[in-house]
């Protein structure tokens, strides 16, 4: 199953580029910073001193532990691996997105650190391992277990609701760099390109020949 197809399952397929990128925007409406940039590299363009000052802060201070970044790593990947057309979402940093975003949106920190605690409790009971520590067929068959809210057991449901949360990061995170945009194959309004109403719309109004 590639990306997409994993995806359209995961229930994100049906989104449309520029409504997953407008839903994805922290509450700044700041995008995340694309991948390739450096750090401090067009950071402060248009921006309030009061803006750059929260985002440093944020940045500087550390919520997730390394077990935990790990873990959020794994899944990260598992739910937007590496393939032919693009990078990994570890690949475009979407760990370092969802630390950013669970101090910048504190309402989640709760839950991603309860999700993965959980997650491990799972892992340590079928597997005597960690989520990360496991093997990757165990990793999937756990995974596979949350991902389907409609195919998962209730006793499983707390998993659910974190891996809904973890899935929906992950997208954000990816969509909103440029490697995630270019991999939509999103281009936006671009000045100086319009061809034209489109051959079939003109066709459908009976305008062809106009």
């Amino acid at each position: 199953m590639n990306r997409r197809d994993s995806l359209k399952f995961l229930g994100l397929g049906t989104l449309s580029a520029a409504t997953l990128i407008e839903a994805c925007k922290p509450k700044n409406e700041k995008l995340a910073e694309d991948s390739t940039n450096k750090p401090g590299e067009n950071e402060e363009a248009g921006r309030l001193p009061n803006e750059i000052a929260r985002d440093k802060k944020l940045n500087e201070a550390k919520f997730f532990n390394e077990h935990e970044m790990a873990t959020i790593g794994v899944l990260a990947d598992i739910i937007i691996p590496k393939d032919a057309r693009s990078g990994s979402a570890t690949d475009a940093k979407v760990p370092d997105f969802i630390e950013f975003i669970v101090k910048d949106m504190p309402e989640n920190q709760t839950p991603m650190r309860g999700g993965l605690r959980w997650l491990d409790m799972q892992c340590l009971n079928r597997y005597s391992k960690t989520f990360v520590d496991a093997a990757n067929a165990q990793q999937l068959e756990m995974v596979t277990a949350i991902a389907y809210p409609k195919k998962a057991k209730p006793e499983m449901q707390q998993g659910v609701s974190f891996f809904n949360l973890m899935r929906d990061l992950t997208a954000c995170g990816f969509f909103t760099t440029k490697m995630g945009i270019e991999d939509l194959g999103y281009v936006g309004n671009q000045p100086n390109t319009w061809t034209g109403v489109p051959a079939d719309v003109l066709k459908q109004y009976g305008m062809e020949d106009v």
